[in-house]
């Protein structure tokens, strides 16, 4: 089997209070991440759910950034699986039930890190146990195995 690599965007934006908000109560220094498709992002993203966006749109965004590449079998499928979400609403609850240690995933809707890590779980690579996914966290994706992860310089 051939091992390929799917890239992923860590981003945060310092003025923007949500940001600082998520990374303070998930001890990160990102506040989102997303799935890299060539030029696009598929993300889940506050107000507007699983979108498909422009990756330099999320760039300018967000001027904290790092591309990530993560080992992986199938990196095509994992794309598939996230883009199959596009459209989907965006899981407050589940983000709320972070802060508070609750479970409150909404079984038909995402966060950020939620998303990524559902998808590689989907196509049977999976990063987490599964009874975790609804608790991933931008930081959780970050300090995955550093013998598979790289950065990638823009």
């Amino acid at each position: 089997m051939t091992m390929g690599a799917l890239k992923l965007l860590f981003c945060t934006n310092p003025r923007n209070p949500l940001s600082w908000a998520i990374r303070a109560c998930t001890w990160s220094n990102w506040s989102h991440v997303a799935i890299i498709d060539g030029e696009d992002v598929i993300e889940a993203v506050a107000l507007r759910g699983v979108v498909c966006s422009k990756l330099s749109d999320r760039q300018r965004k967000d001027p904290h950034w790092r591309i990530v590449e993560l080992t992986c079998a199938n990196p095509i499928e994992v794309i598939e699986a996230a883009r199959s979400q596009l459209g989907k609403p965006y899981d407050y609850t589940a983000v709320i039930g972070l802060g508070l240690h609750r479970v409150w995933k909404d079984a038909d809707s995402w966060f950020c890190s939620e998303l990524v890590a559902w998808s590689f779980d989907k196509v049977g690579a999976p990063l987490f146990r599964a009874e975790t996914l609804h608790r991933v966290t931008p930081q959780h994706l970050w300090m995955l195995n550093p013998c598979n992860v790289a950065e990638v310089t823009a």
